[in-house]
């Protein structure tokens, strides 16, 4: 009888996987424990999104695969206009609403994506989405360093889609990369296809 619990291959993992060091998911120097199990996903999460980044050219990043698409570049800098937001509301306590017209004019293109992103969120090369990505990181990494379980697990009584605490509100900027993930995925797949680019990045 076939034990369920065996792995597929018993080949030995690449030493070459963007993944390695990322995997066994729990404590973090300089975060608490269940704060630390966030980081982990988020961490893993990032991680997988810039493994298929690689040799995307200008070209690729602007390509839109259909008029009302969203460029690759566009989802990338989404990625990051949405966890500003989500800095901005469980960080520094502000209501949605209350976001300053500074971040809004910076961000604002990005985070509504549809005809506004497709103007405005263009022209860039590989290394300005990847900076900015890790910039925007740097910021939430520092704040959860200053914040401990018990901020993690308040409840929210007020949130949109019902009560929910910090530690779902984070998830979900985990959940939303991988989502976008999918569709960046399929981008470059059709940009290989229709040979766009001689560049275009993995898509392992």
């Amino acid at each position: 009888m076939d034990d369920a619990s065996e792995p597929v291959s018993a080949s030995k993992p690449s030493p070459n996987s963007p993944l390695v060091g990322f995997s066994v998911f729990g404590p973090r120097e300089g975060f608490s424990p269940q704060i630390s199990i966030l980081v982990s996903q988020l961490d893993w999460m990032r991680r997988v999104v810039l493994s298929r980044l690689q040799n995307l050219t200008q070209e690729d990043l602007d390509w839109l695969p259909r008029p009302d698409g969203n460029t690759i570049g566009a989802l990338l800098l989404h990625l990051a206009a949405s966890e500003t937001y989500y800095q901005i509301h469980t960080f520094d306590g502000l209501p949605w609403a209350n976001t300053s017209q500074e971040i809004k004019k910076r961000w604002g293109p990005a985070m509504k994506l549809g005809d506004l992103g497709r103007k405005r969120v263009k022209g860039h090369d590989l290394p300005f989405y990847v900076d900015v990505l890790k910039e925007v990181r740097e910021r939430t990494l520092a704040e959860l360093r200053k914040r401990d379980d018990h901020w993690l697990m308040t409840v929210d009584e007020n949130w949109f889609w019902g009560p929910t605490n910090n530690l779902c509100k984070w998830f979900h900027i985990c959940e939303h990369e991988s989502h976008h993930l999918g569709q960046i995925d399929l981008h470059i797949k059709s940009i290989k296809a229709s040979g766009v680019s001689e560049g275009s990045g993995s898509n392992n």
